[in-house]
């Protein structure tokens, strides 16, 4: 198994990327990618990724295992990760808190879970089963969401940390979806981030939103396609200075992809807000 030092700074491997990267070899602590598209080992993006691997370590993204279903797990997707796993040997391997499928139809989104004990069972029999066929541990991320359920019976953290203890799964923290979710929803992001068990946390996400206005309201959405915003900044630095966490972190951006430079950029930021809390410490 490939290891990321601890709190290693990466990037998202994108297939724009896939020449530069093999051109340049920038400096940088890991690699994420999105696990599905890897899946056909005589497709393109595989290619690449056996090019690219030997000289990152690499934590695999998942999409596809619909967690929060009520259905079973796909045992087809499954093996494809297992498969997939098995060959490049990642470093971490997470999906998502939310749910994807429906009678064997895959969704084109990460629809949200309800906070509820029921769904709280559920979730965790599919977490068990998906470390035990892989027989590793996998991390969970935390949603952004534009609408709440009316019914719940504990809060998302509260939720996401009875997952980790009853599964002893990481967690993956988005802090652009914490802070997407806050702004929506109205509520704390201090608060949040305090229930939250750090110990847990292995990997953060810092990725860029857009606004839109909806009803003289404003509406933020998870869109990963611009540079990180100030305000997630400001959290990811308070965080790290709280909690002194040695988690990775990862700069996330999936649409309208830009020049391989500007998220080595964004990268850069997140080492020297690292660099600066650490002296802080030492000082």
């Amino acid at each position: 198994m490939n290891k990321i030092e601890k709190a290693a700074i990466g990037i998202g491997l994108r297939s724009q990327h896939y020449q530069a990267m093999l051109d340049s070899r920038p400096e940088i602590g890991f690699l994420e990618i999105h696990s599905e598209n890897y899946f056909n080992a005589h497709s393109k993006n595989h290619y690449y990724l056996e090019q690219i691997a030997p000289y990152y370590p690499m934590s695999f993204h998942g999409i596809g295992l619909s967690l929060g279903s009520s259905e079973a797990i796909s045992k087809q997707h499954l093996k494809k990760l297992k498969v997939l796993i098995d060959r490049f040997q990642p470093a971490l391997v997470s999906d998502h808190l939310s749910w994807c499928s429906l009678q064997g139809n895959f969704f084109n989104d990460l629809l949200p879970v309800p906070y509820t004990q029921e769904a709280l069972n559920c979730f965790v029999d599919n977490v068990n089963q998906v470390q035990d066929y892989l027989q590793r541990q996998i991390l969970i991320e935390n949603p952004s969401s534009y609408l709440e359920y009316k019914e719940f019976e504990m809060s998302e953290p509260e939720f996401i940390n009875e997952i980790s203890k009853q599964t002893g799964c990481g967690l993956l923290l988005d802090l652009n979806n914490i802070y997407v979710s806050a702004t929506n929803h109205q509520f704390s992001v201090q608060k949040y981030l305090d229930v939250i068990n750090h110990d847990a946390v292995q990997e953060i996400h810092l990725a860029g939103h857009t606004e839109k206005q909806i009803d003289n309201s404003t509406l933020l959405i998870d869109t990963h396609s611009t540079l990180v915003s100030q305000p997630v900044w400001n959290i990811y630095q308070q965080f790290i200075s709280d909690t002194k966490t040695d988690a990775i972190t990862l700069i996330e951006w999936d649409v309208e992809v830009p020049p391989l430079d500007i998220l080595l950029g964004e990268a850069g930021k997140a080492s020297k807000i690292r660099e600066a809390t650490t002296c802080e410490v030492i000082l």
